[in-house]
């Protein structure tokens, strides 16, 4: 089970579509407060549909938070800022992708703390940025063809 992680999210339906993903690949949602959002927000749920009850997601009151419950996970964090092209990592099932609010990114002090673990999606100089949404889809898609013929039996996952 691949791990996503919401650092800060800022814009609900954003949120409510990387549920639906999480449920579509099996993998547990990680939300970091402070959210741009209630959790009750109409956005949210119409995004995420009817799937609401089948997403596996913890919430975190801070960073620190995070780190303490997730001892020795394997983080690698997605920016536009710096790292190694996303596909020239081996990811593996239980690897925790943190992925930044949608109009500041990650903090600089954590990029600079993880630095030999920062990834980022090639684009061209014409866009500041990819949508959130899109950017945790590449990044778990990926790391699913990557694992799939070592840990799914079928298209099914």
């Amino acid at each position: 089970m691949f791990n996503i992680v919401l650092y800060q999210p800022e814009i609900p339906p954003n949120t409510g579509n990387i549920a639906r993903l999480c449920v579509a690949t099996n993998s547990f949602l990680h939300l970091i407060r402070p959210l741009g959002f209630s959790l009750s927000n109409s956005h949210l749920r119409r995004a995420g549909l009817d799937y609401w009850k089948y997403l596996n997601y913890r919430i975190y009151d801070k960073w620190e938070d995070f780190l303490s419950k997730n001892k020795g996970a394997k983080i690698y964090l997605v920016t536009k800022k710096m790292g190694f092209v996303y596909w020239n990592v081996s990811f593996k099932c239980s690897d925790f992708f943190i992925f930044g609010s949608e109009t500041k990114g990650l903090p600089e002090k954590l990029l600079s703390r993880y630095k030999e673990n920062c990834i980022t999606i090639p684009m061209s100089g014409k866009v500041r940025s990819l949508n959130l949404s899109d950017a945790v889809s590449i990044i778990v898609y990926e790391a699913l063809r990557q694992n799939y013929r070592i840990n799914m039996a079928s298209p099914k996952l």
